[in-house]
């Protein structure tokens, strides 16, 4: 309930008045099935909007993962967070248990849900993207049924750039790519170049480049 109010009474609002977001491909977005959905990372906005993408009744089973040290660094922002968001903490330091790492996505995945994750692993720099990091492909391997969606996002980096705390009034575009599946034939390496290639994709089409 607190999910749905506060996109409701919060995030639609502001997405709406202060910044607009134009959607591309929104036919390659199942919002009834379980999804992986793999995005650029600019902005804290990032999240919300790719939320945003789902109907307000669906809201409860759209799941980002995010960073346990980051987000769950003090009770308040642990709440909101945990209750609010629905995120998924994931250890992200070295000494982090391999094993246990994806047990509660594998977990939301077999539940029904759909994951939010950012393969860069934190925010980067506008119209740039890091390397990716290779934890997708072992999910996508463990639910080869399961659509990971590629998304590329521009803007964001604008409206709430990394390190700051005012907003600023700009369009975000967002850029649905066609889903990917991981088959029988694929390798691990071959999954992560083909996402890859499918984000960058998108990116030179939106950005012409």
């Amino acid at each position: 309930m607190l999910k749905l109010l506060f996109f409701i009474l919060i995030v639609r609002p502001f997405l709406l008045l202060v910044t607009g977001v134009h959607i591309q491909g929104r036919n390659n977005l199942s919002t009834t099935e379980s999804s992986i959905l793999v995005a650029n990372h600019n902005s804290h906005l990032d999240t919300l909007i790719l939320m945003s993408l789902y109907p307000l009744n669906q809201l409860s089973k759209v799941r980002p993962i995010a960073a346990a040290d980051y987000f769950l660094k003090n009770k308040w922002l642990a709440w909101f967070s945990l209750t609010v968001l629905g995120i998924i903490p994931l250890k992200r330091q070295d000494n982090a248990d391999r094993s246990q790492l994806f047990t509660d996505i594998k977990a939301a995945l077999n539940q029904g849900h759909s994951v939010i994750i950012f393969p860069e692993g934190s925010r980067g720099e506008a119209n740039t993207l890091a390397p990716f990091k290779s934890g997708i492909a072992h999910l996508a391997k463990d639910f080869p049924q399961t659509p990971v969606i590629p998304i590329y996002m521009h803007g964001t980096g604008k409206v709430l750039p990394k390190g700051e705390k005012l907003l600023v009034p700009f369009g975000i575009d967002v850029m649905i790519g066609k889903p990917l599946y991981y088959t029988a034939q694929t390798t691990k390496s071959d999954f992560m170049q083909h996402l890859e290639q499918s984000i960058r994709g998108l990116q030179q089409s939106l950005l012409g480049i």
